[in-house]
């Protein structure tokens, strides 16, 4: 009998636990046999509800989780496939969706991805022609379109979201980010990894704050010395290891067996109070070897979940100068928002109400001389002169300020009038991934995320709220190197008006 994790969690109380699986660059042989015994011990031993299965993870190759999945899917263990937005353009991303459709494989967890590391011959080029989002929405009218065919096996898709963030900046725009997937139909969450409970619990009550519904699984880790490095360093994007919790570890694995030991007993409490707050579920990672360390996990887990409360003070963190969006007073019971001390310079200052300012009188369809202006671009577009203003005004204006790469669909006035090509590597136009550190970007880390830098100036105004409000389309890459605002004027670009739906017969 196929396990179901969509019925699990769409159970009420039940508590999922899913493992994570993550194959290596590799076809065949120890690693990928040691993949399938993992799943297969768990199914036989009953307590695991479906495996999840990277997809490239760090931008490195490795066997897809197409692959690998169905042939565990087939032994009937229920599987969760990690489907990014590095490695494939809009074309190949649906050619696998429909490749995953067709071989059963429903449950989908959809990520924008960490950025591209090396294959053969170097780095890897980064295509990112998606977000997270927007694959999302592609998903959802993906499983539309099936239902019309007449399918009855659909896609469940979930998403990431990372609440261990330590800036009001990154905060705002992360848990931002998760209201605009769920709206684009994601049905489930599961989070980054770190090991701060107020921050776990900070995600539960911004859900219930904004009464969203949508089941939380929250992902633990098997944490040892050669994990526990790299994550303490910063190497493994949006995921938070503190100095006093790296030296603790280090001292632990000085004796191997002691290191195991302590490890198993950190999982199984920090389990058991992410069950005791609320979770829906734990994703448990870091099993690397075999499944029976898995099971000494969930038993020490059934064990000692009575007594979770005990274990509560050991993963709070307490550490200085973190931001937290809920603040628990001393001597009160409810939370209260939490504040940042946010300074903007003057020049950032300048540039966005500049850019502001220009935006709302030549690039707003309701401005009284915005049929002139579309009167003008349609002058020039027929005249085949509109190069014209491309190279001599709009070009050196925007590559001036922007940085511009002349995608010809300008996306600044939803990023706090930054440009989202030139200024995101991962060209995110419907808020920040999870990869940031301190507000600073997983890739360019001398740099600050531009979705900060958005958040900090448009609240110097108080108009966060337009930040992330709604969902942004794809760029339309027939557009590429024309004029962006004669685009915008003749209605071409992803900001043109929708059209009405066709009147039902």
């Amino acid at each position: 009998m196929i396990r179901n994790f969509n019925d699990d969690i769409s159970t009420p109380d039940k508590f999922v636990v899913t493992l994570e699986l993550v194959p290596g660059r590799e076809s065949s042989g120890r690693t990928i046999d040691t993949i399938t015994g993992i799943s297969k011990d768990a199914y036989a031993d009953g307590r695991i509800t479906a495996v999840s299965i990277t997809d490239n993870p760090g931008g490195n190759p490795a066997l897809s989780p197409d692959a690998l999945g169905h042939e565990i899917l087939d032994d009937g263990m229920d599987v969760i496939v990690h489907f990014t937005c590095r490695d494939t353009n809009r074309v190949g991303m649906e050619s696998r969706a429909l490749q995953l459709a067709h071989m059963g494989m429903k449950n989908i967890l959809a990520l924008t991805g960490d950025y591209s590391g090396k294959g053969f011959g170097g780095a890897g080029s980064p295509v990112f022609d998606f977000d997270s989002v927007i694959l999302t929405t592609m998903l959802n009218d993906l499983n539309k379109r099936l239902i019309r065919a007449g399918h009855s096996s659909i896609f469940i898709t979930g998403c990431a979201v990372s609440p261990f963030k330590y800036t009001e900046a990154e905060s705002w725009v992360q848990y931002k980010k998760l209201e605009r997937k769920i709206d684009a139909g994601a049905s489930f969450t599961i989070t980054q990894l770190g090991y701060d409970i107020d921050k776990y619990e900070e995600l539960l009550l911004y859900n219930k704050h904004k009464k969203i519904e949508t089941p939380a699984l929250a992902s633990l880790y098997l944490l040892d010395k050669r994990s526990a490095r790299p994550m303490h360093a910063g190497r493994i994007p949006g995921v938070h290891v503190t100095e006093k919790l790296f030296k603790k570890v280090m001292q632990e694995w000085e004796v191997s067996s002691e290191g195991m030991k302590q490890a198993i007993e950190r999982t199984a409490r920090l389990g058991v109070v992410l069950k005791g707050i609320g979770y829906k579920g734990i994703h448990l990672g870091g099993i690397h070897d075999s499944f029976e360390t898995v099971g000494k996990i969930l038993d020490r887990m059934s064990e000692i979940e009575h007594n979770w409360l005990d274990y509560i003070e050991e993963f709070r963190e307490n550490e200085p100068n973190r931001f937290y969006l809920y603040k628990q007073p001393e001597t009160a019971k409810t939370v209260i928002p939490g504040k940042d001390t946010i300074k903007v310079k003057i020049a950032e200052n300048f540039h966005y109400l500049f850019l502001r300012t220009a935006h709302d009188l030549f690039f707003d369809k309701r401005a009284s001389l915005a049929p002139m202006y579309k009167k003008i671009s349609s002058s020039l577009d027929k005249s085949k002169t509109s190069w014209m203003l491309k190279a001599f005004l709009e070009d050196p204006f925007k590559k001036m300020m922007l940085s511009c790469k002349s995608c010809g669909d300008c996306g600044i006035q939803h990023v706090g009038f930054l440009c989202p090509e030139s200024g995101c590597p991962k060209h995110t136009r419907n808020g920040a991934c999870g990869g940031s550190n301190d507000g600073f970007c997983e890739v360019n880390t001398d740099k600050l995320c531009v979705w900060v830098r958005a958040y900090n100036r448009m609240k110097k105004h108080g108009e966060t709220e337009k930040l992330t409000r709604e969902f942004v389309p794809p760029r339309l890459w027939e557009l590429k190197d024309t004029s962006s605002w004669i685009n915008f004027h003749l209605d071409r670009d992803h900001q043109k008006p929708l059209k009405p739906p066709a009147r039902m017969l």
